[in-house]
């Protein structure tokens, strides 16, 4: 089936209908894809909520806890850069595939280790943990270039928030992992309760490499490169209308002309600041709940962040999508501004809240889930919008690598870098806990400052530069 009408660069408001059952075709793919990437995150996000008993058990300090964090994250930057480029050759469906095996074998790996005595411990751990992000990377260049192909510009912002809320299911089932394999659960039945009984931490880097193995290759059944393999075809308002989709480029092509396009890097920079936020928050929540409020896996404080952390940021997302497309139309720069400006305003709010009488669990980590929601925005409608809109379909893989590899570069610096700081200036913090050695949440939320200031900058100079012009990526 082929698309007969066509739409002017001109116009590219003008009223567009799809082709007979694509949106059905198109959501079928959508769906299969968004699971393997929500299941990416099932083996990126069992970390953080094991991070006190992996601590306690393994006789790390919180520096050598964010040492396993900052390998990963610094392998991952690099993958994006280096995947991104050969995602743009290779299709995204294969980029996808082999980020998913690598993840399996790497993560079953982790735990395995982590049962052993190895003299070498945590150096081993930080390898394996590294080459775990590095595989990982194949993720979102292969998901953001499969789905360039399939959305008009026009539907990307929607797209970027509808795909969080899928991607944001794996963060749910990882927190959720954490607390049933630590504490056990209980499941009332008609006649019996059924009883899932307490597991060793470890079994989170078991587990799910299980259940990858499953979704991925669903992934390989069900899903295509673009629409042309399903037989359809769609015009793209940015890119020529005998484009072919299929036609191989090289990459020093791809790479020369995304690097030589501005836009691309002060997004990138801007990216830099989410990646800080959102992996400070990520990395260190679990530890902040165990130190500062003395609250475990069984707590509404802990039940709230595994809910509230993945359920705001796929709010945000959504929201922030589609005010892109509807009232910006199409530009990202606008709403990524404002998003920054409102991640200051909860991380100020709760730096004055450490030193409060007010101070209560229930009130922080209303405020710190405030931060996630913002910056995980800005994540979704710079990090796949904007950076589809900046790549195009051939070579969206190669513009995604580059802009998400810069978050990654921030993240490096929250995980053993905080974690640094957090052991030089250790006390009994302003919260309940009498604990003498336990984090400073004031160091915690200081850190985050001046990247949201320093984001709602760079995009309000995009907002600014390309008022009346709407460039892509702006």
């Amino acid at each position: 089936m082929s698309e007969t009408s066509s739409i002017s660069k001109a116009t590219p408001s003008a009223r567009y209908k799809h082709p007979e059952g694509y949106r059905l075709r198109r959501g079928r793919n959508w769906f299969f894809l968004g699971l393997t990437y929500a299941s990416y995150y099932l083996c990126r996000y069992n970390l953080s909520p094991v991070a006190p008993e992996l601590m306690r058990d393994l006789g790390f300090s919180r520096t050598q806890y964010g040492w396993i964090n900052t390998g990963r994250d610094g392998a991952y930057a690099i993958g994006q850069m280096i995947n991104g480029l050969f995602t743009d050759r290779i299709g995204g469906k294969l980029a996808m595939t082999i980020g998913a095996i690598g993840t399996i074998v790497l993560n079953l790996t982790f735990g395995l280790v982590a049962w052993s005595n190895f003299v070498w411990l945590l150096p081993i751990l930080i390898f394996v943990r590294s080459a775990d992000g590095y595989m990982q990377a194949f993720g979102a260049p292969g998901m953001i270039k499969i789905n360039t192909a399939w959305f008009r510009r026009q539907e990307r912002g929607a797209f970027a928030g509808i795909f969080g809320a899928m991607i944001n299911i794996g963060a749910v089932v990882a927190g959720l992992f954490g607390r049933y394999i630590v504490a056990g659960m209980s499941i009332p039945l008609i006649f019996f309760t059924l009883t899932v009984p307490k597991m060793d931490w470890r079994y989170i880097f078991i587990i799910p490499p299980i259940i990858v193995a499953v979704i991925v290759l669903l992934m390989n059944l069900f899903v295509k490169n673009n629409p042309e393999e399903a037989g359809y075809e769609i015009v793209h308002d940015d890119e020529p209308k005998d484009d072919d989709p299929n036609e191989k480029v090289r990459l020093r092509d791809v790479f020369r002309k995304i690097a030589s396009n501005k836009v691309v890097w002060i997004v990138a920079a801007a990216y830099f600041c989410t990646g800080f936020v959102r992996r400070a928050v990520e990395s260190w929540w679990a530890v902040y709940l165990h130190e500062v409020w003395d609250a475990g896996k069984e707590s509404g404080l802990y039940t709230a962040f595994v809910w509230g952390l993945p359920a705001t940021a796929t709010i945000g997302s959504m929201m922030s999508g589609y005010i892109s497309d509807l009232f910006f139309r199409g530009r990202r720069a606008p709403v990524a501004a404002m998003l920054y400006m409102a991640q200051v305003g909860f991380t100020l709010a709760a730096l004055m809240l450490c030193n409060s009488e007010l101070a209560t669990g229930a009130l922080a980590v209303t405020l710190i889930i405030g931060i996630s929601m913002m910056c995980n925005s800005t994540h979704s409608i710079l990090g796949t919008a904007a950076a589809m809109d900046l790549g195009g379909r051939k070579m969206a893989g190669c513009s995604s690598g580059i802009i998400d590899s810069f978050q990654y570069y921030g993240a490096m610096l929250s995980g053993a870098g905080v974690g640094k700081l957090f052991d030089m200036f250790a006390h009994g913090s302003a919260a309940t806990t009498q604990d003498a050695d336990g984090m400073d949440p004031r160091i915690w939320f200081a850190t985050m400052l001046p990247f949201g200031f320093f984001g709602a900058s760079l995009m309000g100079y995009l907002w600014w530069r390309h008022r009346g012009v709407g460039s892509a990526g702006t």
